[in-house]
């Protein structure tokens, strides 16, 4: 582990107020399976311990819905990866999406925008919007603002946090932001492997490996680039549909054609947990997904990179059941047991 300091920066107090104002900077702990770049921390929101504590119960509090039913984390459950184990996310009224949520995992280090379309700009941005988004907690900030300085707790802990006496919108982004860059996972059997060097990996985990990052085998690491995160973090279009009129995905915020049908590429840090697959979950085993890559590829997809996607036109890799096998066992490899059972992330409230 590496020790990344945040240093405090004033964050609008004025002389006499910031003499009393001392929140501790916290130290995110940075393993060496992570890139050495530091995660990206807004000047205007440096991470404090007050901060983090604050943000965790925010987002495991249900008081942020309109009906006091819902919170971050019952879509973005800890032992799933801080992903959901349903197809779709399921709104406060029982108003069903048609995205996956996805896994909240080394956020920090994403340059490229939030949510699959990447609509959001930073973690603070990505905060705003679920709360107020009808078909998901479905309440307007003003009556969360309410809520939260109603409660003593809550005020004791913004001002201990952010030195403010009312409570608002931007602080509880900046709250729960801070909170989000603290689920690093980065202690998985493969970095136990390939950074720690303290364990071996069974012959199909090995042969799985080298699969991953072949070429001419499943060529996995185009997009899910080997070590460090798993992912470019970048918009690709994987092929699932000819027709991408359901969801136009990346188009949608950018107004793009050369957007038609791309999302993010998810992380596959934690991936056996985070079932279902996909944008819209259409996938609910990693066999249905190395099954997809192999045979079923649509190279008529809009906008499909084949640059990354080198055997798109042959309809996927060509894996045989043995080599799947062989992937499967080293996927699993990349499964975090200290993180999705971390003390320290799991929801606080009594």
């Amino acid at each position: 582990m590496v020790p990344l300091v945040v240093a405090v920066v004033a964050m609008g107090c004025n002389q006499d107020d910031c003499e009393d104002f001392n929140p501790t900077p916290y130290v995110l702990q940075i393993p060496e399976g992570l890139p050495s770049m530091d995660p990206f921390i807004p000047a205007d929101n440096p991470m404090t311990v007050e901060g983090v504590a604050l943000g965790r119960k925010l987002f495991y509090d249900p008081l942020l819905s309109d009906d006091n039913s819902q919170s971050c984390g019952t879509c973005h459950l800890q032992e799933h990866g801080f992903a959901e184990p349903q197809q779709h996310s399921v709104g406060i009224d029982g108003s069903v999406g048609t995205r996956n949520a996805m896994a909240l995992i080394n956020l920090g280090w994403n340059p490229n925008g939030f949510f699959w379309d990447g609509r959001a700009a930073t973690l603070e941005d990505l905060v705003f919007q679920p709360v107020t988004n009808p078909i998901e907690m479905n309440t307007t900030w003003p009556e969360v603002e309410a809520k939260l300085n109603e409660n003593e707790e809550y005020r004791v802990m913004f001002a201990e946090a952010f030195n403010i006496e009312v409570i608002d919108s931007v602080h509880v982004s900046k709250a729960i932001a801070q909170f989000l860059r603290t689920l690093i996972s980065a202690n998985s059997k493969f970095d136990q492997y390939s950074y720690q060097q303290s364990v071996s990996l069974s012959n199909d985990e090995l042969a799985g490996l080298v699969l991953f990052q072949s070429n001419e085998g499943a060529d996995c690491f185009h997009c899910h680039t080997l070590g460090g995160h798993f992912t470019t973090n970048e918009f690709q279009n994987n092929g699932m549909d000819v027709d991408v009129s359901a969801d136009e995905g990346r188009y949608l915020v950018t107004g793009d054609e050369n957007d038609k049908g791309k999302f993010r590429v998810p992380t596959l840090r934690n991936i056996e947990l985070t079932a279902p697959y996909m944008h819209d979950g259409r996938f609910f085993t990693l066999q249905e997904v190395l099954d997809h890559y192999s045979e079923h590829v649509q190279a008529t997809s809009p906008n499909i990179d084949f640059s990354n996607m080198q055997h798109a036109e042959a309809g996927g890799v060509q894996l045989e059941e043995f080599e799947k096998q062989q992937l499967l066992a080293f996927l699993k490899t990349l499964t975090d047991p200290s993180f999705v059972n971390n003390p320290e992330l799991s929801d606080p409230n009594p």
